[in-house]
């Protein structure tokens, strides 16, 4: 592997944009309804103003605060969200800063983060990004060029070396929750381990406010390690593991491949949706997920 797999660069972030064109911009219509989508997004409504009860209003949408204070019923009048939020969630955790083929998980991270920002700003979304600190915030929603460029510029700092104040990725999707509005979509990249920690309350609570893909990001030794020698230097320290041993590949399995399984089963049920990318994959492999049907939130 080259060093240029070891740090994600701004320059082949930015080379991504071709990699975002490929994909349709579904057709938009005039209208909330129908077929095609609206520039009018009928998920993201919000709150605009009460007004007096007429006659064929929605009955669920009483204010009910409004017609105790004045004694007129009143009814909340909502209106649609004119763009929508995509929001990226960056694991920054140690496990992602490492690979053996091509690049490391956090590069692969940082172009499959990069490839979302620039389909963003195609379709005409804000876009924003976030990561698990306490001390950092998150890049705030913007629209166009200047809004992708933003992501791209933290994905490369994020990225490059693992933050020292990095609190987890249930923080991350703390902040996430604050952030959202009905009808965004959110992209999760992070490491299967990391996914797993998160409990099922969380991804149900984000689900309910729009669309979530989580994009685990895998290296294919942890998915097919080999039946020998294991040599590793860790802080200096040179150790050995006996993959050909059966117990030794039972617990490399259990901690690997047991955490993508355990998510790959769970989720969907939750409302999310998953997909695997290797660190050796094409960047953009993912993006036939957008278009899978996703479940329902139970």
């Amino acid at each position: 592997m080259s060093d240029d797999g070891i740090r994600p660069t701004l320059a082949e972030l930015v080379a991504l944009r071709s990699a975002a064109g490929g994909r349709r911009v579904p057709r938009r219509g005039r209208h909330a309804h129908g077929p095609a989508p609206s520039p009018l997004r009928g998920r993201g409504m919000e709150y605009a103003e009460s007004r007096e009860y007429t006659s064929g209003d929605d009955a669920r949408h009483i204010d009910w605060r409004v017609t105790a204070r004045s004694g007129r019923t009143h009814t909340k009048v909502y209106q649609a969200e004119r763009e929508r939020l995509s929001l990226l969630v960056a694991d920054t955790s140690q496990a992602l800063y490492y690979g053996t083929r091509v690049r490391f998980k956090s590069v692969q991270a940082a172009r499959a983060g990069a490839v979302a920002a620039w389909l963003a700003g195609r379709e005409g979304d804000r876009v924003a990004a976030l990561r698990g600190s306490l001390r950092e915030p998150p890049v705030p929603p913007a629209g166009g060029q200047r809004g992708v460029l933003r992501v791209l510029d933290a994905l490369v700092r994020w990225y490059a070396a693992p933050p020292d104040d990095d609190a987890g990725l249930q923080t991350g999707l703390d902040h996430a929750r604050r952030l959202l509005r009905p009808g965004a979509r959110v992209l999760v990249l992070a490491d299967p381990a990391s996914v797993a920690a998160v409990p099922d309350t969380q991804w149900a609570g984000l689900a309910r406010h729009g669309e979530v893909l989580v994009l685990l990001l895998v290296d294919r030794l942890e998915m097919a390690p080999p039946q020998g020698l294991l040599a590793f230097r860790d802080g200096g320290q040179r150790f050995e593991l006996d993959l050909a041993s059966p117990a030794v590949r039972e617990r490399w399995a259990r901690v690997f491949e047991g955490a993508i399984r355990e998510v790959l089963e769970r989720l969907p049920g939750l409302g999310v949706r998953v997909e695997v990318l290797p660190a050796d994959a094409a960047s953009d492999a993912w993006l036939p997920a957008l278009d899978r049907p996703q479940s329902q939130v139970a």
